[in-house]
C-alpha cells in the first residue's frame, strides 16, 4: 500500500471543499430524475444485514440512501446514528426522519476520518460511496474497528477503480469526457493523485483485504456488482452529475468549456437510449464487508 505521504493533500482545504461542494448540492442531492444511490445504498444495507435492535453508524449519510433502510431492519428497538461533514446534507436527512417518525435515527454533523464517538459503541458501520471521499481512507477504517463492539460489522461501498477510468463514473465516460478537461480540476483531483489515493488499496482485491486486516477486521468480503444508473434522459443525467461527486469537475470548468461537455454528453447518452425510453447505464460497483478482529 502506498503511503500517505504520495497522496498527501492538504486536509483542510480539501474537506472545505468538498463540504461546500456537497452543501450546494444537498437539496437536489439523488433527486432529479436519476435513480443511483438509493438502489445502492438499498443494497448495501441487503447485504450487511442489520438486525433488529442493533445499533448502526452511518459514515456520511448524505441524505439517507443507506441510513433510512438500516432503520427499517434495526427498528424501533435499535439505533442508526448518521454523520456527515456537511451540514446542509444533515439538515435533509433530520427532515426526511422526521417525515417518517424515525424516532430512533438521530442525525449529526461530524467529520467521517475521525469520528468522535464512545468506543465499541456500534454493531456495524456503514459507508456508502463515502469512505473514498476521506483523505486517508486506510487510517479511519481503522478507527471504525475501535467503534465496533464485539462481534462488529463494516459494510461499505467503493466504485471499482481502474487506471483508464473517469473517476467515480461508469466505464462509459472514459471514451466521453475528454482527458483535457482534468487540467481543469485542483491538484488532489489529477489523475496521478486519485490513483495514489484510491487504487494504491482499493484498485485490486489483495491490496484491499490487506488494508482491511492492517486495520483491524477479519473475514473481509469483496463483490462487485452492477448497479443500474437510470435517467429519464441524458438532460436529466447532466443536471444531476452537478450534485454529486463530478461537480468537482464542473465547478472548475471554464464557461464554454463547460457548455461544450453538456451538449457532448446530453448527445451522446440520448443516443445510448432506446427510443423514448429511459437511459440506462450499468455500473460497477465494489461492496466490502468485514467483521471487527478481536
Amino acid at each position: 500500500m502506498a503511503a500517505k505521504s504520495e497522496g498527501k493533500v492538504d486536509d483542510t482545504a480539501y474537506k472545505t471543499a468538498v463540504t461546500r461542494a456537497f452543501d450546494r448540492a444537498a437539496a437536489q442531492y439523488d433527486r432529479m430524475g436519476v435513480e443511483f444511490f438509493g438502489p445502492m445504498g438499498r443494497r448495501l444495507v441487503e447485504r450487511a444485514a442489520p438486525r433488529p435492535g442493533e445499533r448502526v453508524l452511518d459514515v456520511g449519510c448524505g441524505r439517507g440512501a443507506a441510513l433510512f433502510p438500516a432503520a427499517a431492519r434495526t427498528g424501533p428497538t435499535g439505533s442508526v446514528l448518521g454523520i456527515d461533514i456537511a451540514p446542509a446534507m444533515i439538515e435533509e436527512a433530520r427532515r426526511e426522519a422526521l417525515k417518517q417518525g424515525a424516532g430512533h435515527v438521530e442525525l449529526r454533523v461530524m467529520d467521517g476520518e475521525r469520528p468522535e464517538l464512545p468506543p465499541r459503541s456500534f454493531d456495524l458501520v456503514l459507508g456508502s460511496y463515502s469512505v473514498i471521499f476521506l483523505p486517508d481512507a486506510p487510517a479511519a477504517l481503522a478507527r471504525y474497528a475501535e467503534l465496533l463492539a464485539d462481534g462488529g460489522r463494516i459494510a461499505f461501498t467503493s466504485p471499482v477503480f481502474t487506471d483508464d477510468t473517469f473517476p467515480f463514473l461508469p466505464p462509459v465516460f472514459t471514451e466521453l469526457i475528454p482527458r483535457s478537461l482534468l487540467a481543469n480540476l485542483p491538484a488532489e483531483w489529477q489523475p496521478e493523485a486519485l490513483r495514489r489515493r484510491f487504487n494504491s488499496w482499493l484498485g485490486q482485491v489483495m491490496d484491499l483485504r490487506r488494508t482491511m486486516e492492517k486495520a483491524g477486521f477479519t473475514g473481509v468480503e469483496v463483490v462487485d456488482e452492477p448497479v443500474e444508473l437510470v435517467a429519464t434522459s441524458g438532460e436529466a443525467w447532466v443536471d444531476w452529475s452537478h450534485t454529486q461527486g463530478m461537480r468537482l469537475l464542473w465547478t472548475h470548468l471554464p464557461a464554454q468549456e463547460s457548455a461544450r461537455l453538456r451538449e457532448r454528453l446530453i448527445t451522446a447518452l440520448d443516443a445510448m437510449r432506446d427510443g423514448d425510453g429511459p437511459l440506462v447505464i450499468d455500473t460497477p460497483v465494489r461492496y466490502v464487508t468485514a467483521s471487527v478482529r478481536r
